[in-house]
This record gives structure tokens, C-alpha cells and sequence, in this order.
């Protein structure tokens, strides 16, 4: 049930409702919204699914970011994308 929550969710799409999101090569970037900065660090793979922040080392897939950034648990978070 988890992986095909995922399969449905585009990550790219998805926090583009979050946060401003620029091309770069393959990948987008923009500021991550876990830690002040002014440079953006804060990646996104469309091709693999996932997010990475260069700045403070958070990563991971669509329910991770929503966790983090509503700082809500596991459940709860997959409750909302389903």
C-alpha cells in the first residue's frame, strides 16, 4: 500500500505546492525549507523519486518531506497523500 501510494504522487509536482522549484540539468533545486539559507541545496530527482538537501543532509521520498515539514508522523502522513 505504501509503494503504491508513492507510484501515484509525482514528487515534482507535489512540492512544487510547497516550495519554488528550479530546472537543473536533469534534477530542480531550490531553498530548503528545513534550514535558513541563501544558495539553494535543496534537490529534486524527478527520475528517482526522492529529494536530498546538500545544506543540512535531510532527504528522502514524498512521505519523508511531508513528515518533516508538517512534523507529523508516519501514518498521518501517508493518511493525507492517499
Amino acid at each position: 500500500m505504501v509503494q503504491e501510494i508513492k507510484d501515484k504522487i509525482d514528487i515534482l509536482n507535489f512540492l512544487r505546492s510547497y516550495l519554488p522549484l528550479s530546472p537543473a540539468a536533469k534534477n530542480f533545486k531550490g531553498l530548503c525549507p528545513f534550514h535558513k539559507e541563501k544558495t539553494p541545496s535543496f534537490v529534486v530527482s524527478p527520475d528517482r523519486q526522492i529529494w536530498h538537501c546538500f545544506g543540512c543532509s535531510k532527504g528522502g521520498d514524498v512521505i519523508k518531506f511531508l513528515m518533516l515539514y508538517e512534523n507529523i508522523e508516519f501514518f498521518e502522513a501517508l493518511k493525507i497523500l492517499a
